[in-house]
């Protein structure tokens, strides 16, 4: 084996090694996965421990992971979805990327005394927030496709759209003797609108065939290389024409997006985008020159800190003008006031022109990075005063109006509950929590009453004291035996019923006085299991022989359970392939 190929298997055993630590550690301290890898970079590269070096080469290849990252959002936009949206798209982004890379790119120009053109090269790329880092916090919180999550998105989305002109400013600023030589900014206009029109119409009437054909073999593989092959084809004819690789995969995955390969599609290129990306992100580290950022490091912090400042008051402002309630605009502007990954992308474009030095390149690199690692806090910290309080002013308390059943809880399970009660001809009173939840009821006419039914003086205000039943139907692990005790002592004529959020759920109220305790998912899965054995021939008989089997089974497993107070007990009834009973035998004894 030459020392080429040596040198580069231990590269990349240092860099993969390096970025999964960091990557796991910053995980854990809720940074994201992007500080990691960069961190990991700059740890070891030439600056710190000298591992590994190259990077400029790393980074040629690591930018194909930008541009399957376009890609990806590209797969994420039908067409449909892109002109229900094109409002927030193209109001709310426009607004946001325009008025925070001027702001920033003033500030700039006033704290360095760098030339105007030096300060557009530097500004404009600091006004893209994180897509990285803000869209795995949107999914974790479960705010995705809210209103809230589908402006952030937008915004996101416009900033990765104006990633191609801002290439284009830096290219006509450019001071670079090569770039002079090639076509002037009009033509390259004209070179987009042509190439973006040609990328639609091999979308229509060549990948959607080709993949068609694909699909008709079955072959997975293919898939892949069909994958790989659509963005890289899209982005060579980009790069051939002088214009933006990025720009050439986003519109094929856009044209893709609502194709029946689509789901398939991101499947596949998804594992090289990661791969791709991180390295991307590891070799930005390795480039950072952190003597540079040693000799100033009180510019750097001021820098990130007007940067944060200067996004969040912007679209804060701009959130308000489009109509957001002030703390879903703080929000907004506090999710988006970092710096973004694309900001390392254009430093390097602006490098390359000769409008910025490698050291301003560094600093600002740091400066994109140390605000990457506040947004998580900033968020934390803030939660409090960005909480929509709950207005109980205006929301009606139980009474009692003569009712025979109290729901506590008027989520999807207390729901069914409530409506086969009532179709029996039996009056409910509903009390629930969620505020947002209450007003939707309303909407459908079920009236539901604001309140904490798990205390024992709303019960009563609600006239638990006269009900025949009372029914927990509340979400999650709320409930404990000795509420449960207490609702019996204090209304004794009431039969309680509870919905238990699993097993664990399940044991520990096990002894407490209620006359029924449901494991919510339990039913459901029963009768999916039987429908699938239904459809695919499997006697009725063999069918309830099968579920009475599970369910004795069941039984004995939570009774070992509750007993012993340990989860692991009667491990010999759970049903795996390794311990298949035989239904014949198990009948007849």
């Amino acid at each position: 084996m030459d020392h080429a190929t040596t040198s580069l298997l231990r590269d990349a055993v240092v860099l993969l090694g390096a970025g999964l630590v960091f990557v796991l550690i910053f995980r854990r301290l809720g940074l994201g996965a992007t500080l990691g890898y960069l961190v990991a970079g700059a740890v070891v590269g030439p600056h710190v421990l000298g591992l590994v070096g190259d990077a400029e080469a790393k980074i040629g290849v690591a930018e194909l992971g930008i541009t399957l990252l376009l890609f990806i959002v590209g797969l994420e936009l039908n067409p449909t979805r892109l002109w229900r949206m094109k409002q927030e798209i193209f109001g709310l982004g426009a607004l946001q990327v325009v008025l925070c890379g001027v702001a920033v790119s003033l500030v700039v120009w006033l704290a360095t005394s760098s030339s105007i053109a030096a300060a557009l090269a530097l500004g404009l790329p600091l006004a893209l927030s994180s897509t990285a880092q803000v869209l795995p916090m949107l999914q974790s919180a479960g705010r995705m496709r809210t209103p809230f999550g589908e402006r952030a998105f937008s915004i996101l989305l416009f900033q990765d759209l104006s990633i191609v002109p801002l290439i284009t400013i830096v290219a006509v600023m450019s001071r670079n003797p090569a770039d002079a030589a090639g076509p002037p900014g009009w033509l390259l206009f004209i070179y987009t609108l042509l190439a973006v029109g040609g990328l639609i119409l091999a979308g229509r009437y060549l990948l959607r065939p080709l993949f068609g054909v694909i699909g008709n073999l079955g072959e997975r593989e293919m898939f892949v290389f069909a994958g790989l092959f659509t963005v890289i084809a899209a982005a060579a004819i980009m790069e051939a024409l002088g214009l933006s690789t990025a720009l050439g995969a986003f519109v094929a995955g856009v044209m893709l997006a609502d194709s029946p390969y689509r789901h398939e599609l991101e499947a596949d290129v998804e594992p090289f985008r990661s791969i791709l990306l991180g390295l991307f992100f590891l070799a930005v580290g390795m480039m950072l020159d952190l003597q540079a950022i040693a000799d100033r490091p009180l510019f750097v912090a001021g820098m990130a800190l007007v940067l944060i400042a200067t996004k969040a008051l912007i679209i804060f402002g701009i959130g308000m003008a489009f109509k957001m309630k002030w703390r879903a605009a703080l929000a907004l502007g506090l999710l988006l006031s970092q710096g973004g990954e694309f900001g390392f992308v254009l430093f390097a474009q602006a490098q390359n022109a000769l409008l910025i030095r490698p050291e301003a390149a560094s600093l600002f690199g740091a400066i994109v990075t140390l605000s990457m690692a506040t947004t998580p806090f900033l968020m934390t910290i803030t939660q409090r005063i960005r909480a929509e309080p709950i207005d109980t002013s205006d929301r009606e308390g139980p009474v009692a109006d003569g009712a025979n059943a109290l729901i506590v809880g008027y989520g999807r399970f207390g729901q069914t509950v409530a409506q086969m009660l009532i179709a029996q001809g039996i009056p409910v009173t509903l009390i629930d929590t969620d505020i947002e939840m209450i007003d939707i009821a309303g909407g459908f006419g079920a009236k539901v009453y604001y309140g904490d039914g798990t205390r024992m003086d709303l019960l009563r205000q609600a006239g638990a004291a006269e009900a025949e039943l009372i029914m927990f139907c509340i979400d999650g692990d709320q409930l404990s035996p000795d509420l449960i005790d207490a609702v019996h002592e204090a209304f004794p004529k009431a039969g309680i019923f509870v919905r238990a959020f699993d097993r664990r759920a399940l044991v520990k109220l096990r002894g407490a006085h209620a006359d029924g305790v449901v494991r919510e998912v339990l039913e459901s899965a029963i009768k999916m299991a039987r429908m699938a054995m239904k459809s695919i021939g499997i006697d009725g008989a063999e069918i309830d022989r099968t579920e009475d089997h599970y369910r004795a089974r069941d039984k004995e497993r939570l009774k070992a359970q509750s007993e012993s107070g340990d989860l692991h007990a009667a491990r010999d009834r759970i049903i795996t392939q390794d311990r298949r009973p035989d239904l014949t035998e198990e009948a007849s004894t």
